[in-house]
């Protein structure tokens, strides 16, 4: 797109994620976007156009910080529906931590654009979080581990789902295209290309 080994300039902050589990345990969605706005602010300082965040989870305070943040954001799971919608799909499945599919991150986009979701029972979304804040956050890649993913994904394909949602950074570690029952929405790598888009000068 920029011509080879070009790529936009490329600011990163973020405070330690052990902050952010404190809060998201405790149901602290203020405090989750004091953090996100601590490090929006350190990137405006630093000559930032725009922001964005690759975890699905702290999504959740968005309400919160979008109105107080010095710059714009780009939206994980606003990027991730509009792609699904692109792409046709109307009937997809949500992966991600307990706290994201709980949350209404997805479901308020998706929904803006009439395509349904399913979530995983209580059980499975449990055990998948456990897998990602236990083994996948830590760098631990265990085979059974991803045959539960699978098998979930299957789940959702029985369920009459299209595609999958892979609402969590460290979940295309271990799932991708080529192993999935389901085509994939890869949030981390949809986000990544709309904010490069962004950052060339075209829309998101």
């Amino acid at each position: 797109m920029l011509g080879a080994h070009a790529h936009p300039e490329v600011s990163m902050h973020t405070p330690s994620l052990a902050d952010y589990v404190r809060c998201l345990d405790r149901g602290d969605m203020q405090g989750v976007g004091n953090l996100m706005l601590a490090s929006a602010h350190k990137l405006a300082r630093a000559g930032a156009d725009f922001l964005i965040c690759p975890d699905n989870t702290i999504h959740e305070a968005f309400p919160y910080v979008q109105p107080r943040s010095p710059l714009p954001w780009l939206h994980i799971a606003e990027v991730v529906a509009e792609e699904a919608a692109a792409r046709k799909y109307r009937r997809v499945g949500l992966m991600g931590t307990a706290w994201l599919v709980r949350s209404p991150v997805y479901p308020e986009k998706l929904d803006a654009r009439g395509i349904q979701y399913v979530r995983p029972a209580d059980d499975e979304r449990d055990t998948m979080s456990r897998i990602i804040m236990d083994e996948l956050v830590c760098g631990v890649f265990k085979q059974e581990s991803v045959a539960y993913f699978l098998s979930v994904i299957q789940m959702f394909k029985e369920q009459s789902c299209d595609a999958v949602v892979l609402g969590c950074t460290e979940i295309p570690l271990v799932v991708d295209d080529k192993n999935s029952p389901l085509p994939t929405l890869d949030s981390t790598r949809l986000l990544a290309r709309a904010a490069l888009r962004r950052a060339a000068g075209g829309t998101a």
